[in-house]
């Protein structure tokens, strides 16, 4: 079994990971090693800062101490622990446990990302979240038009039902008014919505009112 050389706690703030550094170097030359593993499991925000924050600070002890650090699945690390029988739950064992992975080695690669690639993966992965958003606020959107104006739900005219035209016809007018409009008037209304880019308004005046019935 690998012998437990230290343990303590730091706060989680710049000054806790500047005293985290400190002790590991502290021990690292006690134990007169000049290899640091270091391991954490990843836990979104929380980790990924300590992580990066690590390894640059420790770039600076290069050559003289080697670091690696292991940033560990949850999932993966809650299996390994299963292998020791009914370790209590808390932050001591659980470091235990970690340590005691990084000695048994089948680790994955070591954190080796450049930071700028975890941020545009964070953009990435924040746009695919948002667009997931959208998507399901617009399938929302297109329900309650289906009991306001049915029609314009499943034949809408408009090549997009969320252009600034499409939008007017939904929010500004009831399909009674569209009913009760002049041509005219519905024209007016079209072009002035759409800015005098429609080239046939007429035909599609015709249509909301087919529609409106």
């Amino acid at each position: 079994a690998g012998a437990s050389l230290a343990s303590f706690a730091v706060p989680n703030d710049q000054t806790g990971a500047d005293t985290l550094i400190q002790k590991m170097l502290d021990t690292a030359d006690k134990a007169g090693t000049q290899e640091l593993r270091i391991g954490m499991e990843a836990t979104s925000n929380l980790g990924w800062h300590l992580a990066h924050y690590l390894k640059t600070e420790l770039q600076g002890y290069e050559p003289r101490v080697q670091s690696q650090i292991y940033v560990l699945n949850a999932r993966k690390v809650a299996r390994f622990k299963k292998g020791y029988e009914a370790l209590p739950k808390n932050d001591r064992v659980d470091a235990w446990v970690i340590a005691d992975h990084l000695r048994f080695g089948r680790l994955p690669h070591e954190m080796k990302e450049i930071i700028q690639y975890e941020a545009l993966q964070r953009l990435t992965r924040t746009r695919f979240f948002l667009m997931n958003n959208i998507k399901r606020d617009k399938t929302y959107f297109l329900n309650q038009v289906f009991l306001k104006f049915s029609g314009m739900r499943q034949d809408n005219p408009f090549s997009d039902t969320f252009g600034s035209t499409s939008l007017a016809v939904i929010q500004e007018l009831e399909p009674e008014q569209i009913m009760n409009m002049s041509m005219e008037e519905l024209v007016a209304f079209l072009q002035d919505k759409g800015k005098n880019r429609f080239e046939k308004p007429e035909e599609i005046a015709a249509f909301l009112k087919k529609l409106a019935r």
